[in-house]
């Protein structure tokens, strides 16, 4: 199977109770923000300016438990803001789980080798060494480091960790090669920290998908290598979207960037082009998600928008109509979905009822489309989706180690490579001869960050 039968099986189980009792509206996954705190400050990410005002606060965590059984959903995607900054993230993903839900922790990677390091500290027994010693010879762990998760005491071996288990994934954010992505995110080294992480993640029997935004210089055939290279590292699954211009992300790219929101942004006709493989990627990889939102992307079919399926939790409440259009924030879940007008959003025939929605085919509106059959429903379409879920799962790539996927920082050229260079000078040395020195002084750097990241092709290709 493409995926594990009991993650399929809990799903479409919570689809035909719903169906057969002729709910009207009901969520198929919670994405769960408990936090909007981050340490990278990523580019068309709107939750910086959107909550700037709240990043500090954290929604409690027995409201988190409880948000989750309110709407019933069988997934729950814990998101953010960064999700392992929450103080008691251990705690909420243990606490989902308890409840039966499938879990998915969205993350940009940097604290996962903690966790699992904290993990490991907790589990110790001698029996664990040889998983240390790979762990030490793929430099992944440092001799520090396993040292102690040997000495761990009493007290860390009490406490919760996220374990691996087949109900959870690690989800995490990777936007295209090193290059590409660590300058969408705005910070270099953080892809190659991502890959490590992976590595450790899959030695130590985790799950782990990746989960990618496209936006309009983002190069196809560089999405396809990237493909090539997780699933040879040994992904299990790989969710993928058109980068929408939602009202947050556009602000905060004009307020904090200064950049025009077009030149990133993906309209429907570019999300159709970018996403024309789609198909292909779909036999080749193991994408989540269903076929028919594939064909969508295509631009094979029109679909409209069902976002009450895919609900927000967060600092201030359900948030509505969708996880990124804010027109409202509710106390309950059965609340939002009885005063929401829902069909004052979406695309219909071609025509937006909103026009926030015109460019909008986003897995989070049009996915559950697919799954639930709400929109433009075909002919065979039940049947595409039970051929994409229970045909064999795609075989890892074997030869992902030719992709070129360090083609940034590790190989010094970074996006800050040449900004790097600007704030070194000559500085005399005793001897007579000279070296660099770092002054210190951002000036030239600040201009010359600015000036690559309003290149025109935003960087977002292979070199």
């Amino acid at each position: 199977m493409r995926f594990p039968l009991a993650l399929t099986a809990k799903i479409a189980k919570h689809i035909i109770k719903h169906k057969l009792a002729r709910t009207p509206k009901f969520a198929l996954v919670l994405q769960l923000e408990p936090l909007h705190t981050c340490n990278l400050t990523c580019t068309c990410c709107g939750r910086i300016r959107e909550y700037s005002t709240s990043l500090k606060d954290m929604v409690p965590l027995e409201k988190c438990v409880a948000a989750a059984e309110e709407c019933e959903a069988p997934m729950v995607s814990i998101c953010g803001g960064e999700p392992l900054i929450y103080p008691k993230i251990e705690e909420l993903v243990n606490g989902i789980l308890q409840q039966g839900r499938i879990v998915y922790i969205c993350t940009n990677g940097m604290f996962m080798r903690k966790k699992m390091k904290d993990y490991l500290a907790g589990i110790y027994s001698p029996d664990l060494e040889p998983t240390l010693q790979k762990l030490l010879e793929d430099r992944l762990i440092s001799g520090k480091d396993a040292e102690a998760i040997r000495q761990a005491d009493d007290a860390t071996r009490k406490k919760v960790f996220i374990r691996p288990t087949q109900w959870m994934y690690w989800n995490v954010h990777i936007d295209g090669l090193e290059y590409t992505h660590d300058l969408i995110v705005e910070r270099e080294g953080v892809f190659k920290e991502c890959v490590e992480a992976i590595k450790m993640a899959k030695i130590l029997g985790y799950q782990v998908a990746t989960n990618t935004t496209v936006y309009k210089e983002t190069d196809a055939q560089e999405l396809d290598e990237m493909f090539k290279f997780f699933s040879w590292l040994g992904c299990d699954a790989h969710t993928i979207s058109p980068g929408y211009d939602y009202d947050a992300a556009k602000k905060d790219m004009v307020k904090r960037l200064g950049k025009d929101p077009k030149e990133f942004f993906l309209t429907r006709d570019m999300t159709r082009k970018k996403f024309a493989k789609i198909l292909d990627w779909g036999d080749a990889y193991t994408l989540i998600g269903t076929r028919v939102y594939q064909e969508f992307l295509a631009g094979k079919r029109e679909m409209t928008c069902t976002a009450w399926a895919i609900p927000t939790y967060n600092i201030r409440g359900w948030k509505a109509p969708c996880y990124l259009m804010t027109d409202g924030h509710y106390s309950g879940y059965k609340e939002m979905l009885e005063k929401v007008q829902w069909d004052k959003y979406g695309v219909v025939d071609g025509k937006a009822r909103d026009p926030r929605c015109e460019n909008c085919m986003v897995h989070c509106g049009y996915d559950p489309s697919g799954a639930l059959g709400t929109s433009n429903y075909q002919r065979g379409d039940t049947w595409k989706n039970i051929k994409y879920n229970f045909w064999p799962k795609p075989a890892r790539y074997e030869r992902g180690h030719e992709v070129n996927a360090f083609n940034g920082f590790s190989i010094g050229k970074g996006h800050l490579a040449e900004a790097k260079a600007a704030i070194k000078v000559p500085d005399k040395k005793t001897d007579g001869g000279s070296s660099s020195r770092d002054t210190r002084d951002t000036t030239e750097r600040d201009k010359l960050l600015t000036s690559i990241r309003g290149a025109k092709n935003f960087g977002l290709h292979s070199e």
